[in-house]
């Protein structure tokens, strides 16, 4: 049965002898490497200036270890069937984690990756905490390789897409519509324009505005070349690519 391929992946990735016991020894390790990881991750979202940094990875890293931990010895000990604590800790992270997720000035949501990692690295910890190295391990090198990694990927694969959205700053409102002409002309195709109301009261026009290049010639042409030609528009104040 499916299931019991699963139990059998789960033992071999337990440690055996006195790491898979919850003591003084084994709790002193797995502090150990989860503060390790924490550091490693902390250290790539701090570098990067984001909201959750070194000590707050650290923290809720060791919180949930703990809390892993603390399941272990009462399912093992005294015979509890839910991991209470650990769920306990999933759901405080989940609520925090869900209002961190903010929109920018410029219609930008921010923070989501890093809400997400904070998330993982909760899960990773507790894995870890109730004597699954193995597997906390892999999960920790899953989780750095789509930090890391994939984030080139995901630049190169939006440097190269037919669709863009820009922060837009106009001179006046009424210029709106010089603007929208001059980008159909330029071989854009506008699919949403939004009033932006952080700057209602800045004396500009602010907008965010999601093209997508219709013109063949163009899409030959990185999306900071389109950009450029745009920002010479006597209508416009600024502009800059979001994203």
């Amino acid at each position: 049965m499916p299931t019991d391929y699963i139990a059998y992946w789960l033992n071999g990735m337990k440690a055996d002898g006195w790491s898979s016991e919850v003591n003084l020894a084994s709790t002193a390790l797995k502090t150990g490497i989860v503060i390790l990881m924490a550091v490693i991750l902390g250290c790539e979202r701090a570098r990067n200036r984001h909201a959750a940094g070194l000590r707050t990875f650290i923290v809720l890293s060791i919180g949930s270890m703990f809390a892993g931990v603390a399941d272990m010895y009462f399912i093992k000990d005294l015979g509890v069937t839910f991991s209470f604590m650990s769920a306990a800790v999933f759901i405080g992270i989940s609520i925090i984690t869900a209002n961190t997720i903010v929109y920018s000035s410029k219609n930008q949501i921010m923070g989501l990756t890093t809400s997400f990692g904070v998330w993982t690295m909760s899960i990773i910890s507790a894995v870890l905490g109730f004597g699954l190295y193995t597997a906390a391990l892999i999960g920790f090198i899953a989780l750095m390789i789509g930090l890391l990694a994939f984030s080139k990927l995901e630049f190169y694969i939006k440097a190269k897409s037919d669709h863009f959205e820009i922060h837009l700053e106009l001179k006046t409102r009424g210029s709106l519509q010089e603007f929208v002409t001059a980008a159909r002309e330029f071989g854009l195709k506008i699919d949403n324009v939004e009033l932006n109301p952080a700057y209602a009261n800045s004396g500009l026009s602010v907008y965010t505005v999601r093209f997508t290049v219709v013109d063949k010639s163009l899409r030959k042409k990185p999306h900071g070349e389109i950009i450029e030609a745009l920002s010479v528009l006597d209508c416009v104040h600024y502009v800059e690519k979001i994203g």
